[in-house]
């Protein structure tokens, strides 16, 4: 269980739930482990959060733990889908815990958010790598099936066709060295999705495809905190076992803060 999420599913206004969807990593596997190390290394986090004045666990969060995966991942995307809606039915607010990246695809498509936010260092844009259509690389070209407009904050990656879908009116693209400028200009409501390698490699070495010259802890929490108040659904993604602890440490804090700022908001 995510510590402090203490609330019954049924009555909980956020539920934590993990996705550990490990069938298409490129580069480094193990984001099947991401969501219990993000719960793991969540531990030892104060329960006061001096910023909102609040208390994690006076927040009605809850875990329904994981959606067991399997290999057929367009199937399991379905699947975690249909679990989603539910959290969505119930009026709560989903945090989705991944797994590789290609899980926000069941997020975007529970919530049906006008915009997509997304910490990433890719622009995961592709329409397939592979031979793969449901690869962790075509997520974003995905959401924007269900979105109006993506915006990638800290992409620094991406092939050629990546870069020339990414000029089309409905994709903005904010590279690392801006995001610090960076505040949401966008009409409705978002879903924030924050792949853990938006971070620098030097902060958060333990996730599937590094990529260096990233954001730092400091301006991803920036940006966590000034879009949570306008969103209805998050997920934090490709953490996996390949560090001591820096990746799910700052994906469990994002979390955290991400519920410190829609619930400060509400």
């Amino acid at each position: 269980m995510f510590p402090g999420a203490n609330a019954d599913v049924d009555d909980a206004a956020y539920v934590v739930v993990g996705a550990p969807l490990d069938v298409s990593t490129s580069f480094q596997p193990g984001a099947r482990f991401g969501p219990d190390r993000v719960r793991r290394f969540a531990r030892g986090f104060e329960d006061y959060d001096h910023h909102t004045d609040q208390s994690f666990v006076s927040l009605d969060v809850a875990d329904a733990g994981d959606v067991h995966a399997w290999d057929a991942a367009e199937e399991y995307l379905d699947f975690l889908e249909a679990e989603l809606r539910d959290v969505v039915r119930d009026d709560a607010v989903p945090l989705l815990v991944g797994g590789e990246h290609t899980v926000t695809a069941a997020g975007v498509a529970a919530v049906d958010p006008d915009v997509l936010v997304v910490l990433d260092a890719h622009l995961d844009l592709r329409e397939e790598l592979d031979g793969n259509p449901w690869s962790h690389a075509t997520v974003t070209r995905h959401a924007l099936e269900t979105v109006d407009e993506a915006v990638v904050l800290g992409a620094r990656a991406g092939s050629d066709a990546e870069w020339e879908r990414a000029n089309e009116a409905d994709v903005t693209v904010v590279p690392p060295e801006d995001v610090s400028e960076w505040t949401p200009d966008f009409d409705g409501d978002a879903y924030l999705s924050v792949d853990i390698d938006a971070a620098d490699p030097g902060f958060a070495p333990g996730t599937g495809t590094p990529e260096p010259f990233g954001l730092t802890p400091r301006e991803m929490r920036r940006v966590v905190r000034d879009v949570a108040p306008r969103a209805a659904g998050f997920d934090v993604v490709e953490v996996n076992d390949g560090d001591d602890g820096q990746a799910p440490v700052l994906a469990a804090k994002l979390l955290r803060a991400f519920v410190f700022a829609h619930a400060s908001s509400r």
